[in-house]
């Protein structure tokens, strides 16, 4: 597979977004850079009383326009660069949905499934020791990320909320309801997705249930995405995570996939049903459908694999899950390509509402958070269309000028550049 540094492939984003726009470096070179990282070494005894050391990252890539957000991951294969990257795509995606927000990110470099979940718990409580010093309600909000969720959010803030001798809910997002998360916060980025793909479809007058669908990745944002998108009348014929793949050519019943990955640990390894097919990864990708939905991780389409892809949309629920040359490549064939950094980002905005909430002590229904997001998404998506028919250019590309306009105006107005 061909490597990739995230983080250049951000930037090359950014500098085509501010060519078209006619700026000059002077007037973004600010968003170019991390305004801090921060790496920990984090202590951790085992149950069998061994005692091993991992590494942590914080990266908070602008302030400028609010509070550092974005989530956390606990992976293995978490670094400083892919840290770096992730905070810089916050940056963009906050600045997109218009949310008084800059963007963060962070991670511990750890496989979770190798820790009992009393080790989980001492590592993130650890993690949050050596992190407190640059987070918090009002400076740098996290969030759950991929292999974290509203329990690992849960022991953040009571760890946090202990430090700081007060109970502090909104330093972080992505909590349980009963320790003032908010209703709707769990779908809210598959929810997005979907708002996203229909706003989309719309606009080009097609019909969703007239699309079949494959999905690459089943954790939360591609099982609750697949799920409302089989609800909302698409042919979900193809779903796969990261040890199985399946395929059904008249349509996977997702409600009973969801149910089964939700009960046995987000995996849908020994999944059946009548008719249901397994095949590799690589055919996943491969299936002829009108929308491949990417909901796994970075890099997974590239020079290696993009021109088997048949999808006539993609629809990105990861993040950075093309690389470049992808991108590049679709953009020539004519595939439309609806942008991470716009379709996903109903994940932030509900975490924005439930940070609205936690700081007023007053909390919405779910058909208010729903209709809320709703809203911004569709905002969201019409500005970055406007921009994409004024300049003739890609999704991508409009998303992140419309981002770059915001951003510089903020910086214009701080007087970064003097």
């Amino acid at each position: 597979m061909s490597t990739y540094n995230p983080y250049e492939n951000m930037l090359n984003t950014l500098d085509a977004a501010a060519n078209q726009l006619g700026l000059t470096r002077n007037d973004y070179e600010v968003i170019r850079h991390p305004e801090r990282e921060l790496k920990v070494s984090i202590p951790l005894q085992l149950d069998n009383g061994d005692v091993k050391v991992y590494e942590g990252y914080r990266c908070q890539h602008s302030t400028i326009r609010g509070s550092a957000k974005g989530g956390l991951r606990f992976h293995p294969d978490a670094d400083e660069n892919e840290v770096r990257a992730l905070a810089a795509w916050m940056t963009i995606k906050n600045a997109i949905a218009n949310l008084p927000y800059g963007g963060g990110k962070g991670g511990i470099k750890v496989d979770p499934k190798t820790l009992s979940i009393r080790e989980l718990e001492r590592l993130t409580r650890n993690f949050t020791r050596r992190i407190a010093p640059i987070i918090g309600v009002n400076t740098d909000v996290p969030a759950p990320d991929v292999n974290t969720n509203g329990q690992v959010m849960s022991w953040i803030v009571d760890e946090y909320s202990t430090l700081k001798g007060e109970w502090s809910p909104g330093v972080v997002t992505g909590k349980p309801i009963e320790v003032g998360g908010s209703l709707g916060r769990n779908e809210a980025t598959g929810r997005g997705c979907l708002i996203a793909l229909q706003t989309y479809l719309e606009r080009e007058h097609l019909d969703l249930s007239k699309m079949a669908v494959a999905v690459q990745g089943f954790g939360n944002v591609g099982s609750v995405g697949a799920l409302l998108i089989s609800r909302a009348g698409g042919k979900v014929v193809g779903i796969g995570d990261v040890n199985n793949a399946y395929y059904k050519a008249d349509g996977i019943d997702v409600e009973a996939a969801y149910v089964y990955a939700n009960s046995h640990g987000r995996s849908l390894d020994g999944y059946t049903e009548e008719g249901l097919t397994i095949i590799g990864h690589e055919e996943l990708l491969d299936l002829d459908v009108d929308v491949l939905y990417l909901a796994a991780l970075e890099n997974q389409v590239n020079a290696d694999n993009m021109k088997n892809i048949k999808a006539r949309i993609i629809l990105e629920g990861a993040n950075g899950p093309l690389t470049n040359d992808a991108d590049a490549y679709f953009t020539e064939k004519g595939t439309t390509i609806i942008p991470d950094v716009l379709a996903n980002g109903g994940g932030v905005v509900v975490s924005y509402y439930e940070w609205v909430q936690n700081k007023a002590g007053f909390y919405w229904s779910e058909e208010e958070v729903n209709e809320r997001l709703k809203v911004n998404m569709q905002n969201s998506f019409n500005a970055v269309w406007e921009i994409k028919e004024k300049y003739n250019v890609p999704f991508r590309l409009a998303a992140y000028m419309l981002a770059l306009q915001r951003l510089t105006a903020a910086i214009k107005l701080h007087g970064y550049n003097c």
